[in-house]
């Protein structure tokens, strides 16, 4: 039987209303499709774990509800229902605002099955690759946010204060947007955080 986290309780207790059905929702479709599965908690918000190893993820934010497998860079997105390059939000599903947004529950618990077998056979993430010394430090921002940083000091300063990954974070985020409008958008939203000395995963770091 699967193992619950009263954690995980709370965190739906305490989610907007639109998001609680969504989450509810999400959490009886791993437990039915991943009967041994094991409730957890990592990088303040809720995990689950199946042979020892992270299956899937889930998230609630103001407007919207993430949820992401472990390993969604090694599954085939048989449904074309998977968001693992250009995501316009965390995880694989994109901003899940209803239940109308969540693949069917067959699909859904398709997917699940796929990344069990992965924990089953322990097929491991690939390691991200490292930047030499030299890449380091002869990395340098794109052109276009090096001009919109000059219009904002204090996220100049502070970003240039930054470690290589932290600046190589937000220009990824950038540079995986599909139109140039939310290019723009991340932009502005990054140069509002980078001023606070924000990094760009800020909101999922256990403080």
């Amino acid at each position: 039987m699967g193992k619950k986290d009263a954690r995980i309780d709370a965190y739906i207790a305490k989610s907007a209303d639109f998001a609680k059905p969504i989450m509810t929702h999400l959490r009886e479709l791993i437990h039915a499709a991943c009967p041994d599965v094991e409730e957890t908690w990592k990088w303040s918000f809720p995990h689950f774990m199946y042979g020892g190893a992270i299956l899937c993820s889930m998230a609630s934010f103001k407007e919207h509800c993430a949820f992401g497998f472990w390993k969604a860079a090694l599954m085939q997105d048989t449904d074309n229902a998977l968001q693992i390059k250009d995501r316009e939000a965390m995880g694989n599903l994109g901003r899940i605002q209803n239940l109308k947004d969540l693949p069917k529950d067959g699909v859904m618990k398709k997917y699940i099955k796929t990344a069990m077998k992965l924990n089953d056979a322990g097929v491991k993430l690939p390691p991200k690759s490292k930047a030499t010394a030299r890449e380091k430090s002869t990395w340098e921002p794109p052109g276009y946010f090096v001009k919109a940083l000059k219009k904002n000091k204090q996220a100049e300063r502070v970003f240039n204060e930054f470690s290589y990954s932290k600046k190589k974070e937000y220009i990824e985020w950038f540079e995986e947007a599909k139109t140039e409008a939310t290019k723009e958008k991340r932009m502005a939203q990054a140069l509002e955080w980078i001023a606070e000395g924000k990094q760009r995963h800020w909101k999922y770091v256990n403080c």
